[in-house]
């Protein structure tokens, strides 16, 4: 009787979710994620109170509800500043658009478009024809195509030409990249026999000449991206290998990767092979993604002969891989400012870039000034990355502030990273490093006011 009668009470003493919905920071949560949901939190964390003994009290029982609502929160796609220094960040997003793209997104999204309407003759159009001739103009391509994403172009490619045939590969271009990507798995979906050349180190012309049968389908190279091999190897010129494809009529193909439209040796930068580079070179079909060194939305382009292209365009798996309108409106929108040198520099990533470590110094001090000394900030040298796979062993030089908050660096990040907007840093040597080359000079004021907020 008495254990019945504790466990009523018990019962009875559980807060009613309704006095825990006039919280205020309970409440907040209401328009992120809707009235409904927050009070099925609500009644979770109190089902879970339930089986503890003794009942937690109501503070306790209040600050799970709280974490169980941030946890919900968190999963929704939230705005992030990023200050890791980790330019094409594949885990917050790769790269940022420029305002154009983002206008036009705008522009577009909000209402109707000509997205597959042709004006001037009053009929059905082709969706990729908005982009098409700024490709072939930027690139030198005679046409162009896009869809959702790198991979899903090589897939489209593999699958038009070499379903049931071979697909030649040096063995050092058998690429994984991240997300479990493996240039092998891809081509043994689209029903292409993989046929191996070279070593490991070393590959020859010979080898690709050797390995030709009757039922090869085409030549295909590949973007090291996010690994590089060196000292003792060999490789093949990229124009030799396309003159071989012409000599003998079998498509040369290059997965590039990375999307560069521009030589970053004007950035102080290796020179990464550009799109142009690959056209000049004779290759027929040139993939690379939309949000890597393009700066644009996630994206995957081919460029190529005209004849290669009509012929993806047939295959009815494009549907299935095709782009919405929101896509090829900031995808255009990005390509038109490839058109002068002045539209490059609203692309937040070469901006990112062309900051001098004058002006990233210039604005880490001014953080130094605002924060409060609890914090022990300081100014520091940093180092940069492009990402994304892009110059993998490329460093650049930057500038950070560099913290020690009272607690330590992990919670002080923790904190920080559930904060609104979500500000993510990186830890080394026991700071919090903010690195300013990926924060861009407007987002300075609410990385003080975060930092301030995360404090108290």
């Amino acid at each position: 009787m008495n254990l019945l009668g504790s466990g009523r009470e018990s019962l009875a003493a559980i807060p009613a979710v309704h006095r825990f919905l006039d919280e205020p920071a309970v409440r907040r949560y209401e328009f992120a994620l809707g009235r409904e949901n927050v009070k099925r939190a609500i009644a979770g964390e109190l089902d879970d109170a339930r089986s503890r003994v003794p009942l937690p009290e109501y503070e306790a029982l209040l600050a799970g509800v709280i974490d169980r609502l941030e946890r919900e929160r968190t999963q929704a796609l939230l705005e992030t500043i990023n200050a890791t220094g980790v330019m094409l960040h594949t885990n917050l997003g790769r790269a940022p658009l420029a305002v154009p793209a983002l206008e036009a997104v705008r522009r577009t999204g909000g209402g109707y478009s000509n997205l597959e309407f042709d004006l001037q003759a009053g009929t059905r159009g082709s969706r990729y024809a908005r982009v098409t001739a700024l490709l072939t103009a930027i690139t030198g391509a005679p046409d162009a195509l896009v869809v959702n994403n790198c991979a899903a172009a090589v897939l489209l490619i593999l699958d038009t030409l070499a379903k049931g045939r071979e697909a030649i590969v040096a063995r050092n271009q058998l690429i994984e990249i991240g997300g479990g990507f493996r240039l092998p798995d891809v081509l043994e979906r689209s029903g292409a026999r993989l046929v191996e050349v070279g070593a490991t180190n070393k590959v020859y012309l010979r080898d690709y000449e050797r390995a030709l049968t009757p039922n090869t389908a085409l030549l295909l190279r590949s973007h090291p991206s996010n690994y590089r091999i060196s000292g003792f190897t060999h490789d093949v010129p990229p124009e030799e290998l396309a003159a071989l494809g012409k000599r003998v009529g079998v498509p040369v193909v290059e997965d590039l990767g990375s999307g560069a439209l521009v030589d970053l040796a004007a950035y102080g930068l290796p020179h990464e092979r550009t799109v142009q580079d690959a056209v000049r070179d004779g290759i027929d079909a040139v993939a690379f993604s939309g949000d890597k060194l393009l700066g644009g939305p996630q994206a995957g382009i081919v460029v190529g002969t005209a004849a290669l292209i009509a012929r993806l365009r047939d295959n009815p798996l494009l549907r299935a891989l095709r782009v919405d309108k929101s896509t090829i409106a900031a995808l255009g929108a990005t390509l038109r400012l490839y058109l002068s040198a002045e539209g490059l520099e609203a692309i937040p990533l070469y901006r990112m870039l062309g900051a001098s470590q004058r002006e990233l110094r210039s604005r880490a001090q001014r953080y130094v000034d605002e924060l409060p000394a609890l914090l022990g900030a300081c100014v520091v040298e940093s180092s940069a990355r492009v990402g994304g796979g892009c110059l993998p062993e490329t460093e650049i030089a930057s500038i950070a502030v560099s913290l020690r908050p009272p607690g330590g660096a992990d919670a002080f990040a923790a904190r920080l990273r559930r904060g609104e907007p979500a500000l993510v840093g990186r830890i080394e040597n026991g700071a919090l490093l903010l690195d300013l080359r990926t924060v861009a000079p407007e987002q300075d004021a609410a990385v003080v006011t975060a930092l301030q907020a995360a404090i108290r």
